[in-house]
């Protein structure tokens, strides 16, 4: 999602100190104005369409990127450090055009990989092979030392090259607002994981949890992935601003050199390096480095003008449409969004929960009930089909891993992961 940018201090200018730098962070987080827009971003693994264990290289994925017209939806296409391929629309009016658009994009993309023996596969995590970055941007050579330096290098290093999301991508709204908004978007998390989960499997093995994606965020540093909401969640730019001081730099660039990028392999939370306690790259921080750093930061909600909703696993093309529209109608319908909050009120951090073991909890199994048939009241003809199957699927206690694991104990990983590549159900 791309909006316009906020006027602010040149990019280049240093910051005096960390009050600075937290009150650059809280006006620039979330930008008011109406409701309607969405964005949409989808994750896929590249696999080989006949052998699917083996990851393809760097240059066969650029090859067929570099082969490809402007896409006719408008998304951006890139290359995340596993291999896996990135559509990122831009801002929309309205769910419908946003899922056309992309849809459209997907078609394109889909034809030309697999022209070329490649095809995509919409999974939360890689079920069939081990961690390894292919992308050989700075970038993620300094994510992949960070983490390796860090406590949190197995999971960091999963996170980088094994799962995949379907993001969704939401105005800001009114401020009066955004305390409300921010706090059911982060409410909703868990039971949208156990509805959505589809990631049982990584590197070969049945991990015992459904959404394997969310296991692997939860095992990161909470400072840089757990929820940004403080105590009351009354302040969402002051939380946002306090989460990102708090947080340790992962890396620094060169200001003459953009395209690189050097690890910090010792913890240095922002607040120490813009109060001048800690020098990186032997200088005080600027504004830009401030907006990188906010880039290196992944909450499940993330602000960023508008709000970046990161947590759902990558689906099937049969279901995300109607993911899409139940996330969207529950925070931007005014009456579905209160029904929303009470319903999920009582899983609201069940996250680990909503993980491990989805609809078979009880309360989660309630809760994602009652928000689909909310949604599924407001949903528009084109997206019926989808609507009732995921209605179908919440109201049996199922999500997309249930259907996953049962065709891998049938017919075996390798051929289930083979056939999703080569487009079939």
């Amino acid at each position: 999602m791309r909006f316009a940018a906020v006027t602010g201090p040149r990019l280049d200018s240093e910051l005096p100190d960390s009050a600075a730098a937290a009150r650059y962070v809280a006006d620039a987080c979330l930008v008011d104005g109406p409701l309607g827009r969405v964005g949409l971003e989808v994750e896929a693994h590249c696999h080989d369409m006949t052998v699917p264990s083996r990851r393809p290289r760097w240059e066969e994925i650029t090859e067929v990127i570099g082969s490809l017209a402007p896409l006719p939806g408008g998304s951006r296409l890139t290359v995340e450090p596993g291999g896996a391929i990135e559509l990122s629309g831009p801002p929309l009016d309205g769910v419908l055009a946003a899922v056309d658009a992309m849809k459209a994009d997907q078609a394109e993309v889909r034809t030309a990989f697999a022209d070329a023996g490649l095809g995509l596969v919409l999974l939360g995590a890689d079920p069939l092979r081990p961690p390894k970055r292919i992308n050989p941007g700075a970038r993620y050579v300094a994510m992949e030392q960070f983490f390796t330096a860090d406590r949190s290098g197995e999971a960091g290093a999963e996170m980088m090259t094994s799962t995949a999301s379907v993001q969704v991508n939401l105005d800001a709204g009114p401020r009066e607002g955004w305390a409300a908004r921010v706090r059911l978007a982060h409410a909703l998390g868990p039971t949208m994981i156990a509805m959505t989960a589809n990631s049982p499997m990584l590197a070969g093995e049945f991990t015992g949890w459904v959404s394997t994606r969310q296991r692997v965020w939860g095992r990161m540093d909470s400072a840089r992935c757990g929820p940004v909401l403080g105590a009351s969640g009354d302040d969402p730019a002051t939380d946002w601003a306090r989460y990102a001081l708090k947080a340790p730099v992962m890396m620094v660039r060169d200001p003459s050199e953009t395209a690189n990028a050097l690890a910090v392999t010792h913890w240095v939370p922002f607040v120490d390096w813009a109060d001048g306690r800690v020098l990186l790259g032997e200088r005080r921080p600027t504004v830009d480095d401030l907006e990188y750093h906010l880039t290196t930061l992944f909450p499940p909600v993330r602000p960023r003008q508008w709000l970046e909703i990161r947590y759902l696993d990558s689906v099937p093309d049969e279901l995300w449409p109607a993911v899409v529209f139940t996330l969207t109608t529950l925070l931007d319908d005014p009456v579905a969004a209160d029904i929303a909050a009470a319903a999920v009120e009582p899983v609201s951090t069940a996250w680990d929960v909503a993980a491990r073991i989805g609809l078979r909890d009880r309360r989660l199994y309630a809760a994602a009930n009652a928000c689909v048939a909310v949604a599924a009241d407001r949903a528009p003809a084109q997206l019926a089909d989808a609507m009732q199957r995921l209605a179908a699927d919440v109201e049996r206690g199922r999500c997309p891993a249930d259907d996953f694991s049962d065709d891998v104990i049938e017919n075996g990983l390798a051929p289930t992961v083979a056939r999703l590549a080569q487009g079939g159900p």
